[in-house]
């Protein structure tokens, strides 16, 4: 066995709760996150030449899906989603986040460095990581070595497609506005953001199922929850509605 592991950093990401995170990274790249890299790990020449780097993978911890003594709640089969979440297939045939070691690994952007008040965090986007994720490492990607031609891919052999088309009331516009003050790349990018996770259908997928379209959704974004609601194919987004006193970020 390994030495314990210990934590190189932590995420600050556009994700607050896991409901409506994307289950894949990289399926909308105006995700953004940064990981706050943490002592003794935050010197400067620990990441000198990972700028030459487009992408990087992120080792981290699936944190909210341990039991309270910290032992993971594995399950042997799982429902993925991509299945409709009606068909079972081994664990270590899926990438659940319920697992013997509740390790994850994503690919994400990477943006580049920075150094604030003394900290130094690592920029990236494309991200499908919760806020508050501890990072045990992270690695170049390298395309001819990640990338390999002729791979299988089973049960999900391509991305999901985007669904419906997305329509803000007069209030959720005004408020996109508000909140996209503080979002890099402004409002077309907060509106992207938006758009990119809505119209993936974060919907549990026996919810996908029902015939009844119109019941209202919310998720937390950023300093927000966003409401929407599905009217035949239209993705109707209500409200961006402000969380005061918010303690996840």
């Amino acid at each position: 066995m390994p030495p314990e592991l210990q934590r190189i950093g932590l995420v600050h990401s556009c994700f607050r709760e896991k409901f409506g995170i994307p289950r894949q990274p990289g399926l909308v790249a105006e995700a953004r996150a940064e990981i706050e890299i943490l002592p003794p790990f935050d010197r400067d020449e620990a990441f000198s030449g990972l700028d030459s780097f487009s992408h990087i993978w992120v080792i981290f911890v699936f944190h909210q899906c341990q039991t309270e003594n910290g032992q993971g709640q594995w399950k042997a089969t799982v429902r993925p989603p991509r299945l409709g979440g009606n068909q079972r297939v081994g664990v270590f045939a899926s990438r659940s986040t319920f697992r013997p070691n509740p390790l994850g690994l994503s690919v994400v952007k990477f943006e580049g460095m920075a150094r604030r008040q003394g900290k130094l965090y690592a920029q990236i986007s494309g991200v499908d990581l919760l806020d508050g994720t501890p990072v045990l490492d992270i690695k170049p990607y390298l395309p001819y070595a990640d990338s390999l031609a002729g791979a299988r891919s089973g049960y999900a052999p391509q991305a999901p497609p985007s669904q419906g088309r997305l329509r803000f009331s007069e209030q959720a516009q005004a408020q996109c506005q508000q909140f996209a003050r503080d979002y890099p790349g402004g409002h077309a990018a907060l509106y992207r953001l938006i758009e990119g996770l809505l119209r993936l259908d974060p919907r549990p997928a026996y919810r996908r199922n029902t015939q009844d379209r119109s019941e209202r959704y919310a998720m937390r974004l950023l300093d927000f929850d966003l409401h929407w609601e599905l009217r035949g194919d239209d993705i109707h987004v209500l409200v961006l509605a402000q969380v005061d006193g918010d303690s996840t970020g």
